[in-house]
């Protein structure tokens, strides 16, 4: 069940949640108020914008393409703004399946959905490396978000609650809320063009779409530990400066 605690109740963001509280390395949770995952924040109220400024959020991680940050541009007094541009693909794989004539069934969605999160662990870590070196520097309260918060974010979220110790079982719990509390956008149709079967898929999260990147991850010589440390410059020195911005102190947590 969604801890209320992670979710501020924003109007203009519904994938705004906290990742604090999770269980960590060495038996130290996640720290509240510090690490938060979300949607775009081009729709955010006056009263949404005063919910971040109380939080104390000073910094925000956009991985969205070019045309998606123009398209849905925000701005927060106070909060800077780092670009990390993932470029959109399942819709152009889409177009092309059609300009085909192959339907858009639910299994080819679903089929177009596991590539991206391949690609995403692979041909986009240097995004994601860039990232983690920001995470780095120190815990000012941050959030990082995508368009819908669940496929780009969610798979950086993974990696963020991996490296931090989170075990996998809780990492993927994360991963699926945001089928609960994710509200699809009213011009989310692509002008009635794309079956419901197949906006359903693309609109929400499976576990096999996560299991899609993590399996890339685990095949490799040296797996996650490997991953981390060569394709996401967390060297084990990192980690633990990772774990100790992060994550409670041991005698908060004892």
């Amino acid at each position: 069940m969604l801890d209320p605690r992670r979710m501020p109740g924003l109007q203009g963001a519904s994938n705004f949640r906290d990742l604090g509280g999770y269980p960590g390395a060495h038996g130290r949770p996640l720290r509240w108020r510090r690490l938060f995952r979300s949607d775009h924040l081009g729709g955010l109220t006056d009263t949404d914008r005063q919910v971040l400024r109380e939080m104390g959020v000073t910094r925000a991680f956009d991985f969205r393409g070019i045309e998606e940050r123009a398209a849905q541009p925000y701005h927060l007094p106070g909060l800077r703004q780092h670009a990390l541009s993932i470029e959109p693909s399942v819709a152009q794989n889409m177009a092309a399946l059609v300009e085909a004539g192959l339907p858009l069934t639910a299994a080819r969605m679903t089929d177009l959905m596991e590539a991206l999160y391949r690609r995403l662990v692979h041909e986009e870590s240097p995004r994601y490396a860039e990232w983690f070196g920001h995470l780095l520097e120190d815990d000012a309260p941050l959030v990082f978000h995508c368009t819908a918060g669940k496929d780009r974010t969610g798979v950086a979220a993974a990696l963020l609650l991996l490296a931090l110790g989170v075990p996998r079982e809780v990492v993927e719990q994360d991963y699926l809320y945001s089928n609960q509390v994710f509200r699809r956008p009213p011009s989310s149709g692509h002008g009635g063009l794309v079956p419901e079967e197949a906006l359903q898929v693309l609109w929400t999260v499976q576990s096999r779409f996560l299991h899609a990147s993590l399996d890339v991850i685990e095949a490799t010589p040296g797996g996650l530990e490997r991953y981390f440390e060569q394709r996401l410059g967390l060297s084990p020195a990192a980690r633990e400066r990772l774990m100790s911005l992060y994550l409670e102190t041991p005698e908060a947590a004892g």
